[in-house]
């Protein structure tokens, strides 16, 4: 159905996951929320002040898509204990939080790490999608994407440029670094395609729901990672160690 690729095309899918929701079948992904919780934030979205955060190059960029989104989305996760060192560089480091997935055998594209804190992924849809930090704060950062996806064989592909702000609020580390963190994601999302605006509009009330999955999926994305991680200390090496390289004339 178009919906269902359109809606987490226009949300993530922003870092190419697909099907988290086969991972850790007991866990709950947590409550959906109307809006982000109140913790150490420096504004809401659309708030100038955010803009304070983004570095010079990018603040007019950013200012842009939080005037004239196209979609937003929302989502929180309820609290829970893990390493804030290992959940940290899993942000720092979406290339290499791909490919734990992929050791876990949870289908999920290969994120291209491209220097200096830029990172590239695409499908065999023709998606793709590169994104960089922009900005931080206590506990939180600024990611600015630019791509294209495609929602359908028949349709065209679908400039995008996109805005998310993570933010994970936590606890102070105990004796043994770890610490509960609640983590929460606000998502704006522009396309100026006038195909976007029609299946939007084509899609009706299921965009909010695709929508907000779409977002819960990318908390899911470094979350579940790091909650494996965190219940079995002894797989941090084998989940977040780089790709084996082939040796020559292999």
């Amino acid at each position: 159905m178009i919906v269902r690729r359109i809606a987490p095309a226009l949300v993530p899918l922003l870092l190419g996951c697909q099907a988290l929701d086969a991972a850790e079948p007991s866990r709950p992904l947590g409550p959906r929320i109307g809006s982000v919780v109140k913790a150490k934030l420096p504004a809401s979205p659309s708030a100038p002040k955010l803009l304070d955060f983004v570095a010079e190059p990018y603040r007019d960029a950013v200012a842009a898509v939080l005037k004239a989104p196209t979609l937003t989305a929302k989502a929180s996760e309820a609290e829970y204990d893990v390493y804030p060192a290992v959940y940290d560089w899993l942000l720092e480091h979406p290339d290499r939080t791909s490919l734990a997935w992929q050791r876990l055998e949870i289908p999920c594209v290969d994120i291209t790490d491209l220097g200096k804190g830029q990172f590239y992924w695409t499908d065999e849809f023709a998606s793709e999608l590169s994104w960089q930090t922009v900005g931080t704060f206590e506990n939180g950062r600024i990611w600015f994407a630019t791509g294209k996806v495609k929602a359908g064989g028949l349709i065209p592909t679908i400039p995008v440029k996109a805005v998310v702000i993570l933010q994970s609020p936590r606890t102070a580390p105990d004796a043994t670094g770890m610490s509960r963190i609640k983590p929460q994601v606000n998502i704006v999302i522009q396309s100026d395609s006038a195909i976007a605006t029609a299946l939007l509009k084509l899609a009706g009330s299921q965009v909010p729901k695709v929508a907000e999955d779409g977002a819960e999926q990318l908390l899911l994305y470094f979350s579940g990672i790091a909650r494996t991680i965190h219940k079995n200390p002894d797989r941090l090496a084998e989940l977040l160690g780089p790709r084996a390289t082939k040796k020559p004339g292999r």
